[in-house]
């Protein structure tokens, strides 16, 4: 089925709500516009993002300004090591008045789901989401249940070397599209931060509706990408498989949300179409969490985006020759 090639007039129109949307976060959180950016291009790649950085760095108030200013609805999960599945997807009640049972659903029945603190809760209550994240449904004592639409999952990790943590499991890993490193802001960012929620903190409006999102995520499918970038996306992922220090390569999964991710850096950038550098520039974010290094390159915090440094440099983008 041939897919309507997004126009100039709607490229135009979304970026315009996409600025809105980018203002509105940055207003409430002081800090590098390049996370924003990474966070809006998931959403619009229907994607997960996963925000990992020391307590303190301002996760949690970047996550709820981004929620409130999309307009739809939010739930927020606190994970902590005694948190169950059931308090995830929520679970049959029973009514004594009638005698039967009643769903009381969970806040994963919502349209942006803050999972705060994840890894502060074992791989049991972990695995709950990743039925959710993959088929964006639940499945509560046999019975299956349809997530919202839009659903998007956006997660804030502490460094898995902090005492009570656990480290996700690469099944769970792999189902986040992006992972955001957020560090210490600049000493111009904190001095402005501390201006700014001294005395009563910001707070972000909704700027969009959620039927202006699901217009977005439509037309971010619809962004133009050649047969040439496949090629390129494939071999960019391809080359994590095979490298020496590499235990575990990125996966089939994460070269399609290369492919997503790009198409959604191009849309807001204000394009119909995907350059190299779209896929070039998502390629940290999409690809590092994923790999698994060798054992003498697991304490260098820069291996991963090193590796991935040397991935775009070996492989080289070329356009293949057109028929005359």
């Amino acid at each position: 089925m041939t897919t309507q090639p997004a126009t100039i007039d709607e490229i135009s129109a979304a970026r315009e709500r996409l600025e809105m949307i980018r203002r509105e976060v940055l207003r409430v959180y002081v800090g590098s516009p390049r996370v924003v950016d990474l966070m809006i291009t998931t959403l619009l790649a229907q994607g997960h993002a996963l925000l990992e950085g020391v307590p303190g760095v301002a996760k949690t108030t970047l996550v709820k300004a981004f929620s409130t200013a999309l307009g739809a609805t939010v739930r927020r999960i606190q994970f902590t090591p005694d948190l169950l599945p059931a308090d995830i997807t929520g679970t049959y009640v029973l009514t004594p008045k009638d005698a039967t049972f009643t769903l009381r659903p969970g806040p994963i029945f919502a349209n942006v789901v803050l999972a705060d603190e994840i890894n502060r809760a074992p791989a049991k209550t972990q695995s709950a989401l990743l039925e959710a994240m993959q088929e964006h449904q639940v499945t509560i004592e046999g019975d299956r249940f349809e997530l919202p639409n839009p659903f998007m999952v956006l997660a804030t990790q502490n460094p898995i070397d902090l005492e009570g943590t656990y480290p996700l499991p690469e099944a769970q890993i792999d189902r986040f599209l992006v992972r955001i490193m957020i560090g210490y802001p600049s000493h111009k960012d904190e001095v402005a931060m501390v201006r700014a929620h001294n005395a009563t903190p910001p707070k972000s409006n909704p700027v969009i509706s959620v039927s202006d999102l699901l217009v977005l995520q439509a037309l971010a499918r619809r962004i133009y990408l050649e047969d040439d970038l496949y090629e390129y996306a494939v071999a960019l992922t391809a080359f994590t498989r095979t490298h020496p220090r590499v235990v575990l390569g990125a996966s089939p999964r994460a070269t399609l949300g290369l492919i997503q991710a790009a198409k959604s850096a191009a849309l807001l950038a204000g394009r119909a179409f995907v350059t190299p550098d779209d896929v070039r520039g998502v390629a940290h974010a999409v690809l590092g969490h994923r790999l698994i290094l060798s054992p003498e390159m697991e304490g260098d915090a820069k291996a991963r985006d090193s590796l991935i440094d040397e991935a775009i440099q070996r492989i080289g983008y070329r356009r293949a020759a057109r028929p005359a």
